[in-house]
């Protein structure tokens, strides 16, 4: 998988940068990551989706090669912010199909992107998204208003995260089998090990800084569930078997309030296209292209 580097400067006065494949006039998939990770942690899932599609690998602000841009500008924002680079960059690839793939806090993007743009994708897979149910926001903007929003168990888990290691062999040897990297495939893991770690003066270092996962997960979308509803392309929302418990409920209940979108359940927990690349890869393809409905 040949990749290219793209970046895109923004209003706020920080670059945002990722990868992309040669146009090659396959259809084009734009692909988001989870907080704290970036694209190319999931490499092996998206080797294999380069057998399909070209690829738009897209870092929020203050992930991967991203700038970091100061404070977090909120998750509507960073949306729009994708669909500016992806607009500002996609002219090389023509008018091929386009389609969208996401994962956790990136399906969230993905999703606000296709309520935002409907013209601007044809079919989206979100994996695992972090849907937050309609009293789980009501909570979130209380405790903002309060000033305990930093106590949503996510963020105070981000907060403790270890950010530095003395070198990638040291790292691999504390994050395998703990944590969100259980059960991970070891392909992927490397992954991770490469690409969301950095350089520093005396080892390796996050390149997503903890403090930003604390922003992202003590914060929310505006007007959400609006948003999903006036999804109106065709939209699957895969999600582990063990994931977050509201996960599940929030993707069926919009799948029975919005007739674009339908829900299914994988084996594995909430990073499962990181436990087997390839079955995810595979259910995403088949239905972006329209071969598995």
């Amino acid at each position: 998988m040949q990749l290219i580097p793209w970046s895109h400067q923004c209003d706020e006065g920080f670059t945002l940068r990722g990868w992309r494949t040669e146009a090659s006039g396959r259809p084009l998939l734009h692909f988001l990551h989870g907080n704290g990770f970036c694209s190319l942690a999931y490499q092996p899932m998206l080797a294999r989706l380069a057998g399909h599609f070209d690829l738009w690998l897209s870092d929020a602000q203050g992930h991967g090669d991203s700038d970091h841009g100061g404070v977090f500008r909120g998750w509507n924002r960073t949306a729009a912010l994708a669909v500016e680079a992806f607009e500002g960059g996609r002219g090389e690839y023509g008018e091929v199909p386009r389609v969208a793939l996401g994962h956790s806090f990136g399906g969230v993007l993905t999703s606000l992107m296709l309520a935002a743009e409907p013209q601007l994708f044809q079919r989206a897979v979100l994996l695992d998204p972090v849907l937050f149910s309609k009293r789980m926001l009501a909570v979130l903007g209380a405790a903002r208003v309060v000033g305990l929003h930093r106590q949503h168990p996510m963020a105070r888990q981000a907060a403790r995260r270890r950010s530095f290691w003395l070198d990638r062999p040291s790292a691999h040897a504390s994050l395998q089998g703990r944590g969100i990297f259980k059960g991970w495939h070891d392909a992927a893991l490397q992954a991770y090990i490469d690409h969301a770690l950095g350089e520093c003066e005396k080892g390796v270092v996050l390149k997503c800084r903890p403090s930003r996962e604390v922003e992202i997960f003590s914060s929310f979308p505006r007007r959400l569930w609006p948003s999903l509803l006036r999804i109106a392309v065709p939209t699957l929302i895969l999600y582990g078997e063990h994931t977050y418990p509201f996960v599940p409920v929030s993707a069926n209940r919009l799948a029975s309030l919005n007739r674009h979108v339908s829900a299914r359940q994988v084996a594995g927990g909430h990073c499962f296209m990181q436990e087997d690349p390839g079955h995810a890869a595979d259910l995403a393809t088949g239905f972006l292209l329209g071969t598995v409905p």
